[in-house]
């Protein structure tokens, strides 16, 4: 039998005995050297089964112990529910909801879980005010000259070397650089759409591309999303005649923190390719993996150029910079002309120290520490949600980024909840806010990259308590 298959197999009996009970939260797992005599495999086998269970969150590696079962998966609540494929469903619009969310958020008082952003605590701020010291010394200029429209060429040839991490095989040429990710996504839609055009998103999905696509007069097509593998082939293939582009955030996706098994992304290309469908591809969170290794982005599987791939380092480095990028593929020169008539260029000056970051490999050494501490959040609001919630919670189970989504009792309707967390200094997401559609009403979704101290906590357990004394009413 191929190692390839050998290693899967292992990783699978694994698994399965998780999944059933037999090795439980906590518990060792059989060493390697055991798992090697056992079947009688190579020791690199074994390895490779191990790093596998590892990229499911399901085992974890203690120095010196040896591997346990994670506390990430054996949770007593379930995920929650897949919505339904509904066309015909008449709009809700958010934006009462959203406006009230974003009138809180200035308040230092509140424990913020409503806002997608990492806390200041996880960055890297003292290095980058080195950086900007050191480019405005070295910076023709001081910064203040404009840039080609196509952005950077520092930033555009670290973001292309930087791909490698994902088997991209971009250079600086495939890149234009933009104001954050939602700039990104704005130059494509612009690019490969006009008014009246209906694009497909997935459901639920982040308000700020929801609302973006339908400012440019664009109808949308909300496709159900699984919480652990996305958008399903079978439903893509249902509305293909009817798109004239797809928008997904295609690894770990906000709310949901879904990510697209790579099988399923190659799928999705070659369909779009075979429809010459455009597919803009938000990949904000590809960089905050709790596994062993950087899920691919769809982009790795496009040999026609239809997928435009956007990020930035809004998420994991430097909001307030604004430094994001697109590879638009074969649309590249139209995108331009739209962004030299939008914006001409960009500043150059944050752009150059975002370069100066990622080229001497200290943008990896901070995505590591941060990735740890992500994950240690995620397993302290699951574990705390597990015990203060109501039991009938349901909870989505990220393997990256740093949102959960919850499903809650349907008599919960969580935009009167967020009225009453408010009077407690406490605020979330309500979930109607990511959906053009009167659904999600008793879903929210929490930021967990925020410092976990007592008062995050004791705000964890204040808004479990608060729900159960709604449903008392």
């Amino acid at each position: 039998m191929p190692r390839e298959i050998l290693y899967l197999k292992i990783a699978k009996i694994i698994e399965e005995q998780i999944a059933s009970g037999t090795l439980q939260t906590g518990d060792k797992v059989p060493s390697i050297r055991m798992v090697q005599k056992i079947h009688n495999v190579s020791i690199n086998t074994v390895k490779q089964a191990f790093l596998e269970l590892e990229s499911k969150s399901l085992i974890a590696s203690k120095p010196k112990s040896g591997y346990y079962v994670s506390q990430a998966f054996n949770t007593k609540l379930g995920l929650p529910s897949i919505n339904k494929f509904n066309l015909s469903d008449k709009e809700k619009t958010p934006e009462d909801l959203i406006s009230k969310v974003f009138n809180t958020l200035s308040n230092k008082d509140f424990t913020q879980f409503s806002l997608g952003v990492v806390d200041k605590s996880m960055l890297p701020i003292a290095k980058l005010n080195k950086g900007i010291i050191k480019v405005l010394r070295n910076l023709e200029d001081s910064g203040t000259a404009y840039e080609p429209a196509q952005g950077n060429i520092n930033l555009r040839r670290n973001i292309a070397k930087w791909s490698f991490t994902w088997d991209g095989h971009l250079n600086e040429d495939d890149i234009v650089t933009t104001s954050g990710t939602l700039n990104a996504l704005f130059y494509s839609l612009i690019t490969v759409t006009n008014p009246g055009d209906t694009v497909a998103i997935e459901s639920p999905v982040y308000f700020g591309i929801l609302q973006m696509i339908k400012s440019l007069g664009l109808h949308i097509i909300e496709l159900p999303t699984h919480p652990v593998t996305g958008v399903a082939i079978e439903d893509l293939k249902k509305v293909l005649p009817k798109i004239k582009a797809c928008c997904f955030v295609t690894n770990f996706n906000n709310p949901l923190g879904s990510c697209i098994p790579e099988e399923n992304k190659k799928e999705i290309v070659r369909l779009l390719t075979l429809h010459n469908i455009p597919l803009i591809e938000d990949d904000l969170y590809g960089d905050i993996f709790f596994g062993t290794s950087r899920p691919k982005p769809c982009k790795a599987f496009d040999e026609a150029g239809i997928v435009m791939w956007c990020g930035s380092v809004s998420k994991t480095l430097a909001p307030g910079y604004r430094v994001g990028w697109v590879a638009p593929g074969k649309f590249k020169d139209k995108l331009i002309r739209h962004k030299l008539l939008h914006t001409m260029s960009s500043p150059p000056l944050f752009q150059e120290v975002i370069a100066d970051f990622m080229e001497h490999g200290r943008y990896d050494h901070h995505l590591r520490s941060l990735r740890n501490t992500l994950y240690a959040n995620y397993l302290h609001f699951q574990r705390t949600i597990e015990n203060y919630f109501p039991e009938n919670t349901k909870i989505s189970k990220p393997q990256g980024g740093f949102v959960l989504w919850l499903e809650l009792d349907p008599r919960i309707d969580t935009a009167i909840l967020y009225d009453t967390a408010v009077q407690h200094k406490i605020g979330f997401a309500p979930g109607r806010m990511f959906t053009q559609h009167n659904q999600y009403n008793n879903c929210m979704r929490l930021n967990f990259a925020v410092k976990w101290d007592e008062k995050v906590e004791n705000s964890l357990k204040r808004l479990g308590t608060l729900i159960k004394q709604q449903l008392k009413k």
